[in-house]
């Protein structure tokens, strides 16, 4: 990929776009997508009409809700490429996603899990509780915040059974080689098990191409759905391997053989969600998730590279400002995050910011600046301009 293939969405289609954004009507330059995104009216809407239906409508909707539950599950198979819908499950956010995996699979004591310290700590106390089992943890350190191939590579030891990873890295922003460590895991028989929060609906990912074994992700950030819902991909090689930890009445072959309590397990992910899932969030998610299939994963990649060059210019060529997220456009995604100059109260300049209706994290000091596809270049280029006159002036207090 160069900078040449980076094309915005075309004006008129942007405009549009913007239109189910509400508050790009009030001046508020919203680039925190890393965190939660804001809710399209789409999403409200697909909401507040399921919840009418249970109040004054249909009320009884559960097997309506069972076929959006599928097609919601589709959206996700084509957003990540899974081989079905039936290999995704649907839970609660990415942190029960990924307790499923660690907590079903046979460990012995001396098995060894391979983590690094750029982690949210979603991506870590699942595999971290191991250690009661007698499961070795081991952690990478990545000095720049890249945790490469390389370093993966020279850290594996031979009884490492999972490498546990994030797409894209949530205060870097890295990019991980997803197909250089997919081949590589899949070469030793490590379960390569993936964090997509920070990538799945910013950046395309392939799981099948990429060999992923396990990959879990919540809604709220880059799908741009509510929060209270996620899913679990998992091949069906590994759930073979991924033995319960509790079970639920929707878990069995046969859910509705009410009187039948000897059934295998539904033989597809669906065995990991027990129970009803998040109805009025799988509603929202559906809406969510729809809208990016729209626009196309490919386009939106394309349009938050182009939105995230733009900002790293503007913003490196303030005196001080020091960059944190990598360069080179393999090694990004929608993640700009700078070190402001060393004479500012990141704090006093972040509230701000804020003040300016400018939305950015404040996380470790730092700066972390996430555009999404409905962003402007305008709109980078407004926040840039503010948060140089805003470093400027507090340096000179």
């Amino acid at each position: 990929m160069n900078t040449q293939s980076l094309n915005p969405i075309p004006h008129d289609q942007l405009q549009n776009l913007r239109q189910l954004f509400p508050h790009t009507q009030k001046g508020v330059i919203y680039l925190n997508h890393a965190a939660v995104s804001p809710l399209s009216t789409r999403v409200v809407r697909a909401q507040t009409q399921h919840l009418q239906d249970r109040s004054s409508g249909k009320i009884e909707t559960f097997f309506d809700d069972l076929v959006q539950i599928e097609e919601t599950k589709r959206c996700i198979q084509r957003l990540i490429n899974a081989e079905s819908y039936k290999r995704i499950a649907l839970v609660g956010n990415t942190s029960d996603a990924l307790n499923v995996v660690a907590s079903g699979i046979d460990w012995k004591p001396g098995d060894r899990v391979l983590l690094n310290d750029q982690e949210f700590p979603a991506n870590i106390y699942p595999y971290y509780h191991l250690k009661s089992q007698g499961v070795e943890v081991d952690i990478m350190r990545c000095a720049d915040g890249r945790v490469t191939p390389e370093l993966i590579y020279s850290s594996l030891q031979p009884r490492t059974r999972l490498l546990a990873l994030s797409a894209v890295q949530f205060l870097s922003g890295y990019r991980a080689d997803m197909m250089l460590l997919g081949d590589l895991c899949r070469s030793k028989g490590i379960i390569f098990a993936v964090d997509g929060i920070q990538a799945i609906g910013a950046i395309k990912l392939d799981v099948q191409a990429m060999k992923i074994d396990a990959m879990a992700a919540g809604a709220p950030k880059w799908q741009m759905g509510p929060q209270g819902i996620g899913f679990l991909y998992l091949t069906e090689e590994l759930q073979a391997r991924v033995h319960q930890k509790y079970l639920g009445w929707l878990s069995v072959e046969n859910p509705f053989d009410f009187s039948n309590w000897d059934q295998a397990l539904d033989p597809n992910a669906r065995r990991y969600e027990g129970g009803t899932v998040n109805i009025p969030g799988m509603w929202g998610m559906h809406a969510a998730l729809s809208t990016l299939l729209e626009v196309g994963p490919s386009i939106i990649e394309s349009h938050i590279l182009g939105l995230t060059q733009t900002l790293m210019d503007e913003l490196v060529a303030v005196e001080g400002v020091k960059l944190f997220s990598p360069t080179t456009l393999s090694e990004r995604a929608g993640i700009v995050t700078i070190e402001p100059p060393k004479n500012v109260d990141p704090t006093a300049a972040f509230q701000e910011l804020t003040r300016r209706e400018v939305f950015i994290s404040l996380r470790n000091g730092k700066f972390r600046y996430s555009p999404h596809f409905y962003n402007s270049r305008e709109e980078i280029l407004s926040a840039a301009s503010n948060t140089k006159d805003v470093l400027q002036k507090l340096s000179k207090q």
